[in-house]
């Protein structure tokens, strides 16, 4: 699809593969961390559009869609140069073409926020984003009766359901895709698998997430399903996103993982945050973008 604004020459239309590469370069040059290939997994994922001025990439959007009515929409990204033209506000209104009225989420910038309220999005809580290098782990010992241990594909259902009740997404479609790209632990009690948690690389190290882990009363589950790949890769860039709500904050800035953002997150076509199942939690999201 096409459409142009006449008084700046800027043309809109699909993100196809091949603009990885100038999406990478705009991404560096607002200073994310994301490198070729972590473009590649999202776009790869879900779907978007492109700004472009004589041929030149100069805005992104993406989004995703989880089953049959839920959404995200991330890596809004217009080049410096061309801001204040409503860019970005174009790219916004053809993401939410696409989602329509599924009950939508995003992160959001301080600079993007007054956007995103006109186009309905309500603020309904904080994410953290905490990093560092990790020197020293201190040992951890788990509950009685469970045990960490590698994920096979034959885990893939359970790893499905216990994802999609902890965030309240369909995690059916981006899940399997994320685990091909990435490590996995299992959280394991009595034969049956209650946790999880997800290794890949990222921008210059790796990211954790996502952390699920069935509610236990406390928080051993989550921060031994973090310390494994924090004991595992230590003296390596970690980085993890984290619900503000979640309780580890305090837990990892004492290991090193310095908190350095808290961003917005805002929700479209619901009134409040969407209920998910109690019983089991998410400690550490995808990212920031996908949820």
């Amino acid at each position: 699809m096409s459409t142009s604004i006449e008084t700046a020459k800027i043309s809109f239309r699909t993100f196809n593969p091949g603009d990885v590469d100038a999406a990478h370069a705009l991404s560096q040059a607002v200073r994310w961390p994301h490198r070729e290939e972590d473009w590649r997994f999202m776009v790869e994922a879900g779907a978007g559009f492109v700004a472009e001025l004589d041929g030149t990439v100069i805005g992104t959007a993406l989004c995703w869609k989880f089953g049959a009515d839920r959404a995200s929409l991330g890596m809004v990204i217009v080049s410096s140069e061309q801001q204040g033209h409503g860019i970005g506000r174009k790219l916004m209104e053809l993401l939410l073409e696409q989602t329509a009225d599924r009950i939508t989420f995003l992160h959001a910038t301080p600079a993007g926020k007054p956007l995103y309220e006109k186009l309905g999005f309500e603020a309904f809580g904080y994410t953290e984003q905490h990093q560092g290098i990790v020197a020293h782990v201190p040992p951890r010992s788990l509950p009685s009766g469970e045990r960490l241990r590698p994920l096979s594909t034959n885990d893939t259902p359970r790893l499905i359901e216990l994802a999609s009740r902890a965030s309240g997404l369909d995690r059916s479609a981006v899940l399997p895709a994320l685990l091909a790209a990435a490590e996995g632990i299992g959280l394991e009690r009595d034969g049956e698998l209650v946790g999880f948690s997800v290794l890949r690389r990222f921008g210059r190290g790796y990211v954790i997430g996502p952390v699920v882990a069935v509610e236990s009363g406390d928080l051993r589950r989550a921060k031994a399903l973090v310390h494994h790949w924090l004991s595992s890769h230590a003296g390596e860039f970690m980085r993890i996103d984290i619900p503000a709500e979640c309780g580890l904050r305090g837990w990892l800035g004492d290991l090193g993982m310095s908190h350095v953002d808290t961003p917005l997150k805002m929700v479209r076509n619901a009134q409040i945050a969407l209920q998910v199942d109690p019983t089991v939690r998410q400690f550490s999201i995808i990212n920031q973008a996908m949820y």
